[in-house]
């Protein structure tokens, strides 16, 4: 077998440049997804680990790594200079060291918490396996823990708010949107609902949708507590019209050719609708689907702390109301967890986008 000048077998520089281009094709395959979810810094790190050269790739680096970084470190400055110099009738504005110690310390309390509950049901299973044991069966209870509701339940009590009035805005607007998008006598009867109800305020909403659901849903149940239901259904009425409005125009925009041959084909409504319709306007649904998901989480904090409904917006309230030295620290906790859930929210529905359809370009 021949060997090269340098002492090495080409085939082994063969097998190695194979091997070479396919982590660069693994790389470039996965920066789409990493992108998605707001990693796009990582491709280039896998690139220089790959074997190319870091001075290609630092460009790309300091645009996707060091620059947000140093938006981050600039503001987290200020704040640590500025806030101590704000002072207000519950002290100085607490800095990002103090927000940390708060977030740190409604952590423990909530691990704290849920320990109380495990040694709450762990003595309650002791004590009905004795009743029984004694042959005493009918005095056996089952009780659920009935304490107070941590910052981490305030937080899934909210997203599931959210969820909930997401799904029924989606439920509703999807099936209008591309009824108005396919017929204009439709769009026209929508168009002036649109336009009037789309700015109202949740704050408006909340006293009407209050005393419906007051009157209308009497035997509320536990899975769905009325209050969770009030809160929900105003982040419907008010994050339903993005979707709607997308969806119409994603409809309205669909190539006139593919109507047309669908028509010759003579293909029925929902076929139409299923196989033509929705593939060519999910990329605009699914940026209204944004835009309504990025409005709910907004207006449930509004809606929660209005109508002192369990969730984040009650928590920051309490808080506002409650005036102790912690307070500020605590809503400044409160309102880092709401950006940052927002944030999670987009890049999980632009995940979906990306999944779903042919462009998942913003």
């Amino acid at each position: 077998m021949a060997m090269s000048t340098t002492g090495v077998d080409p085939e082994t520089i063969r097998a190695k440049e194979a091997r070479r281009e396919r982590r660069f094709t693994l790389i470039n395959k996965s920066a789409g997804w990493l992108s998605v979810f707001g990693l796009g810094f990582v491709v280039p790190l896998l690139r220089m680990a790959a074997g190319d050269s870091a001075k290609s790739q630092m460009g790309e680096l300091v645009q996707s790594l060091v620059v947000p970084l140093t938006g981050i470190f600039i503001f987290i400055a200020a704040w640590a200079v500025l806030a101590p110099q704000v002072n207000t009738s519950l002290g100085a504005i607490p800095g990002p060291v103090a927000v940390a110690r708060e977030a740190a310390s409604l952590w423990d309390a909530h691990v704290a918490e849920r320990e109380k509950a495990a040694d709450f049901y762990a003595r309650q299973e002791d004590r009905n396996a004795k009743l029984e044991a004694q042959g005493k069966a009918d005095r056996v209870k089952w009780r659920d823990y009935t304490g107070s509701p941590t910052y981490v339940d305030q937080i899934v009590t909210s997203l599931k708010t959210v969820a909930l009035g997401f799904i029924f805005a989606t439920i509703v607007a999807v099936p209008l949107g591309i009824a108005s998008g396919l017929s204009r006598a439709v769009n026209g009867a929508l168009n002036p609902l649109i336009q009037i109800f789309k700015p109202v305020s949740p704050l408006a909403w909340l006293p009407i949708v209050t005393m419906v659901v007051s009157a209308t849903y009497v035997d509320a149940s536990e899975a769905l507590p009325k209050s969770m239901l009030i809160s929900a259904i105003v982040v419907t009425l008010c994050s339903l019209w993005p979707t709607l409005i997308n969806t119409a125009l994603g409809v309205a925009s669909v190539d006139k050719d593919l109507t047309n041959v669908s028509r010759v084909l003579q293909l029925p409504t929902w076929k139409f609708v299923s196989k033509v319709i929705l593939p060519s306007s999910l990329p605009l649904i699914f940026t209204g689907l944004r835009l309504s998901l990025g409005v709910g989480w907004m207006v449930l904090i509004a809606a929660e702390m209005l109508s002192q409904n369990p969730g984040l917006g009650k928590f920051v309230w309490d808080e506002f109301q409650n005036g102790s030295s912690s307070s500020l620290a605590k809503i400044i906790v409160a309102v880092l967890t709401i950006g940052v859930i927002g944030f999670l929210l987009d890049r999980l529905m632009y995940a979906l986008q990306a999944a779903f359809t042919f462009s998942n370009q913003r």
